[in-house]
């Protein structure tokens, strides 16, 4: 299992652990994703598409908060997931963050699930 971090705890809010889980990359962001924070998320994603993964899991339930900013990354990595076959599972949301994807209605965009497990379980794109 191959795993990294981006960030740390002294040059931001938002650290990003990745991790291989069989076909899907899972991608962990804690603490705050907004227009500082959002090259922290951005580029772990990316780099999960260029090595190949078109399925990837992002693990929201150490995310704390997200604008819009933010919800634009996983919108981006969503249609470059897409494009590649694939898709983007967002998992464990907390309840204010899963707030901002109704309010703006990127659920309806997004497939869901209630834990990590489910969106590892699930073998749709």
């Amino acid at each position: 299992m191959d795993r990294g971090t981006v960030g740390s705890a002294q040059s931001g809010r938002l650290l990003v652990e990745v991790r291989e889980e069989g076909a899907s990359a899972v991608v962990t962001p804690a603490g705050e994703l907004d227009h500082h924070t959002a090259d922290l998320l951005r580029e772990p994603l990316d780099a999960c598409l260029a090595k190949g993964f078109n399925r990837l899991v992002v693990d929201c339930s150490r995310l704390e908060f997200c604008d819009s900013t933010g919800l634009n990354v996983l919108l981006g990595a969503r249609l470059k997931a897409e494009a590649a076959g694939g898709g983007v599972h967002l998992a464990g949301m907390l309840p204010v963050v899963a707030r901002v994807f109704e309010i703006t209605g990127a659920d309806a965009v997004f497939t869901v699930h209630d834990t990590l497990a489910e969106a590892l379980a699930d073998d749709s794109g």
